[in-house]
C-alpha cells in the first residue's frame, strides 16, 4: 500500500470513527498503519483501563480475540468489534475452562492467577488475572500462606518464581512467538551490541534464564515498560525481545533512539491479521460483533477489575 492510500484509509477510518461514536484501541504489536490510526495504542492492561473508561458508544478493538473479550466484559452497555474474529492467541488456546476446573479440583484452596491472555471463561474460573506489566505485583498481593496456580504462560510464571520468591503451580502453556526467542538469542545480541541496553519481555524462552541478565543493561519489561524505559533512559541504543510490532511504536515516540530486534522472526501472525482495510469495514460495516455470555461476564469480571485495581 503507498503512502496515499494509507492516508486516505486514515481519513476515511477516523471520519466512520466520529460518525460512530467509537474508539479505537490497538494493541503494540499490531501493524504500524492501524497504530496510527488508534486512539489509544498500548499493552493488556492500558487497553483494558481505556476500555472500561471510555464514553464512547462503541469500542473497535485491534487486537486479538481475548482482548476484545475483556472489553466487552469490562464494558457491558458498549457495542464492542473485532475487525477480524479469527485473530486468536496460541497462548490462550493452551488451556480450556475444563482444564483448569480438573487442575482447581486436584489443588483445593489455591488460588488462581490468569494471565490476560486467556479466554472469558478461563478468567470466570480465576480469583485474579494479571498482564506482564503487573503480574509480580499481584503475586505479592496474595498471602505468603496461600498456594498459587499460575496459568497459562509458563515462562512467565519462572519468571515470577524468580523475582518473588515464592512457589508456584504454573501451567505449561507458551506464546508460540515469545517462546522461540531463546537464551542464544539474547547472548549474541550481548555480545554483537555492547552499547545496547537489552529489553526483555518476562513470557520470552529466555526471560528465565539467570546466565542471560547477568549485567546491570538487560532489563525485564512489559511492552508499555519498554516504552517508559526508553523514554527516560540516557542510553541512545536499545536491543528488543519481544514481538516486533513494539519497535514501531518506540521508534514513533522514542525518535531520537534506535531500537532493533533481538529476532526478526519474531512475528505474531494472529496480531497481523487485522488490517487498515479490515477496520475500516468493521467501523463502517459494525463487523465482528464480540459478545460473552452474560453468566460468564459475571463471574469473569471480579477477576479482571482485580488486574485493573493493582498497579
Amino acid at each position: 500500500m503507498t503512502t496515499l492510500e494509507i492516508a486516505s484509509l486514515h481519513d476515511e477510518v477516523r471520519c466512520l470513527a466520529r460518525e460512530q461514536n467509537a474508539v479505537i484501541l490497538a494493541h503494540n504489536y499490531q501493524v504500524p498503519e492501524v497504530q496510527d490510526v488508534a486512539d489509544y495504542v498500548g499493552d493488556s492492561l492500558g487497553l483494558s483501563r481505556q476500555a472500561a473508561a471510555t464514553d464512547a458508544e462503541s469500542i473497535v478493538f485491534c487486537g486479538v480475540h481475548f482482548m476484545a473479550e475483556t472489553a466487552a466484559i469490562l464494558a457491558p452497555e458498549k457495542t464492542v468489534l473485532i475487525p477480524d474474529p479469527d485473530a486468536g492467541c496460541s497462548l490462550a488456546s493452551s488451556i480450556t475452562a475444563a482444564e483448569l476446573r480438573a487442575w482447581k479440583a486436584e489443588h483445593p484452596g489455591a488460588v488462581v492467577v490468569s494471565y490476560v491472555n486467556t479466554t472469558a471463561e478461563v478468567k470466570a474460573e480465576s480469583d485474579y488475572c494479571c498482564t506482564s506489566g503487573n503480574a509480580k505485583a499481584v503475586i505479592e498481593a496474595i498471602p505468603a500462606d496461600r498456594e498459587i496456580l499460575f496459568l497459562p504462560d509458563m515462562y512467565l510464571g519462572l519468571w515470577l518464581e524468580r523475582v518473588t520468591g515464592r512457589k508456584l503451580q504454573i501451567w505449561l502453556g507458551e506464546c508460540h512467538v515469545h517462546a522461540g526467542i531463546r537464551p542464544a538469542d539474547i547472548e549474541r545480541w550481548q555480545a554483537e551490541a555492547p552499547d545496547a541496553e537489552l529489553l526483555v519481555h518476562p513470557e520470552c524462552g529466555c526471560a528465565s534464564q539467570a546466565m542471560a541478565f547477568g549485567n546491570s543493561r538487560t532489563h525485564i519489561l512489559s511492552t508499555e515498560g519498554m516504552v517508559k524505559f526508553a523514554q527516560e533512559s540516557p542510553r541512545e541504543r536499545f536491543v528488543i525481545a519481544t514481538e516486533v510490532g513494539i519497535l514501531h511504536r518506540l521508534k514513533r515516540e522514542v525518535p531520537e533512539k534506535r531500537f532493533e530486534a533481538v529476532q526478526e522472526a519474531a512475528v505474531c501472525r494472529f496480531m497481523k491479521m487485522i488490517t487498515l482495510e479490515k477496520l475500516r469495514d468493521s467501523l463502517r460495516d459494525g463487523k465482528h460483533v464480540v459478545t460473552v455470555d452474560p453468566a460468564i461476564a459475571q463471574r469473569a469480571r471480579g477477576a479482571i477489575e482485580r488486574m485493573i485495581a493493582i498497579g
